[in-house]
């Protein structure tokens, strides 16, 4: 396999598995250890590695060749109950999450606006647009308002109590359908959301990087 392409395999889970970390250490802050006392305040990737999601899924987009990567890992585990802020707290722990990865995708996007990726060389300046692009994906995916997704949780911070209460029902029956839920959603957001979606991961990586395409 091409050493290049092992790299933007291993930039894919490091963006995820910080996304992940972050969760846990925003709620710790916030007062609730779960995820410490679980071990998941780590960024060793074996502890946050989902056999569906971090395995199966990525090997079958790389074996056959498809021209997407795409995975995510367990989610960190928190107790809305001990956090602190109780209007915000779940809010703050689910944009913790996309934040990190903004904050990776601005930092690497920066480095190519002001020259500094290509100053270095020219594979350098590839790389650091593959970690952008894929830290942009991850961060905007992750902000789709839909549960379990982070925007969810986000989403529901802002709304009204008879809003809150009917996106709370949503959640429920995602988590009880959510192995059939989440092969639909796949499916719907490969098939029809994709386009429109990579529109404005393109316009973003564009604002930051002043490129669109390697």
């Amino acid at each position: 396999m091409d050493p290049f392409f092992l790299f933007v395999i291993f930039a894919l889970i490091f963006s995820i598995v910080i996304h992940e970390a972050a969760h846990g250490y925003m709620a710790d802050a916030l007062g609730d250890p779960t995820a410490r006392l679980q071990g998941r305040l780590t960024l060793n990737p074996l502890r946050h590695i989902d056999p569906l999601g971090s395995v199966l899924i990525p090997g079958i987009l790389v074996l056959t060749q498809a021209n997407i990567l795409f995975g995510w890992a367990k989610p960190v585990p928190y107790n809305p109950y001990n956090l602190r802020n109780q209007k915000w707290g779940e809010a703050l722990v689910a944009a913790a999450g996309p934040a990190v990865n903004i904050f990776l995708a601005l930092f690497f996007g920066l480095l190519l606006r002001m020259g500094i990726a290509d100053a270095v060389n020219p594979t350098f300046a590839k790389l650091a647009w593959y970690v952008m692009h894929l830290n942009v994906l991850l961060a905007l995916f992750n902000l789709i308002p839909i549960p379990p997704l982070d925007g969810s949780k986000i989403l529901k911070a802002l709304l009204p109590l008879r809003g809150q209460m009917a996106l709370a029902r949503v959640e429920a029956l995602a988590a009880q359908y959510g192995f059939v839920l989440l092969f639909l959603f796949i499916f719907l957001f490969l098939t029809v959301i994709w386009a429109p979606f990579m529109w404005l991961v393109t316009l973003v990586e564009w604002v930051i990087s002043g490129r669109v395409l390697w």
